[in-house]
């Protein structure tokens, strides 16, 4: 009787092993898809959640390098504070590392986060890509010595009515 039972225990073991390969516990969702995109991007708003606190992003090595960036009639993009320790040319995309966040002013006129905005200078490397979405760019620098380069927002901090990469946020003003 006891060989019967280890032959049946080592049958079952067996067939749940050759299972777990055949059907995978959770399939990840397909690259591109919703689901996917919403996943990268709760991994951004859990990443700079912290930095809702301008003293918290400072504190981490984020610097301002503009003033509130405001186009008439389209919107604002807020002013930009980036960390260069996080700049890697032709690095993979990290959702969690975001090289810029942008702020604007508040309902009482202290800056509050806006969005994440990831940056790359162009060095010959393929468009960057956020999940399925491509960077914009590439683009000219937008002030003097810096570099021709991809960027992309993402409004984790606003809801933007443009959309969650678009580049200015109408609903903002500086």
């Amino acid at each position: 009787m006891r060989n019967l039972t280890r032959s049946a225990l080592a049958g079952t073991l067996v067939l749940a092993a050759t299972l777990a390969v055949v059907v995978p516990a959770q399939a990840a969702p397909p690259a591109g898809s919703p689901s996917e995109m919403n996943r990268l991007l709760a991994q951004t708003r859990a990443a700079v959640a912290e930095y809702r606190d301008l003293d918290a992003a400072l504190a981490a090595g984020y610097i301002p390098i503009s003033e509130c960036v405001e186009e008439p009639g389209v919107g604002a993009m807020g002013v930009h504070y980036l960390n260069p320790a996080l700049v890697a040319p032709g690095a993979p995309v990290d959702p969690r590392a975001p090289q810029m966040l942008t702020y604007g002013p508040s309902a009482t006129g202290e800056l509050e986060l806006w969005s994440a905005e990831f940056f790359q200078p162009d060095v010959g490397q393929p468009t960057p890509m956020y999940g399925s979405q491509p960077f914009d760019g590439p683009m000219p620098g937008h002030g003097p010595g810096a570099p021709v380069h991809y960027d992309l927002h993402a409004w984790v901090g606003k809801h933007n009515p443009a959309g969650m990469f678009a580049e200015f946020n109408p609903a903002m003003h500086c």
